[in-house]
């Protein structure tokens, strides 16, 4: 093997190394941003069994004992979210698409 070819060989390995490596980063942040996905979807599911389960116990609740008047405070945020805005902390003042339902406006809500 000439000084030429093995210079060119090694230069080619070289650009497939550093090519696999970009893969590699590439790979590793996709798995990255999944891994975060899924822990936040794992607290959002038990944030939803803890209201499932708190809505339960209010229901109960409610049929044990009548519920007081709403607060001048609390009709005003269930009228925002009647016309369709988020009351939450999260999202608070920002418009909900479609009258789309959130878990943290309804806790709130429901308190």
């Amino acid at each position: 093997m000439e000084k030429r070819e093995l210079y060119d060989g090694i230069k080619d390995l070289e650009s497939q190394t550093e090519l696999m490596l970009s893969q590699f980063a590439e790979v590793r942040k996709a798995l990255t941003e999944v891994m975060e996905e899924n822990a936040e979807l794992r607290i959002e599911n038990q944030h939803l069994h803890d209201f499932i389960n708190e809505q339960k116990e209010n229901v109960e609740n409610d049929n044990k004992k009548s519920r007081p008047r709403s607060s001048k405070s609390r009709e005003n945020l269930e009228h925002l979210f009647n016309e369709g805005f988020h009351v939450c902390i999260e999202f608070y003042g920002s418009h909900r698409e479609n009258d789309e339902s959130c878990i943290f406006c309804n806790e709130i809500l429901n308190r």
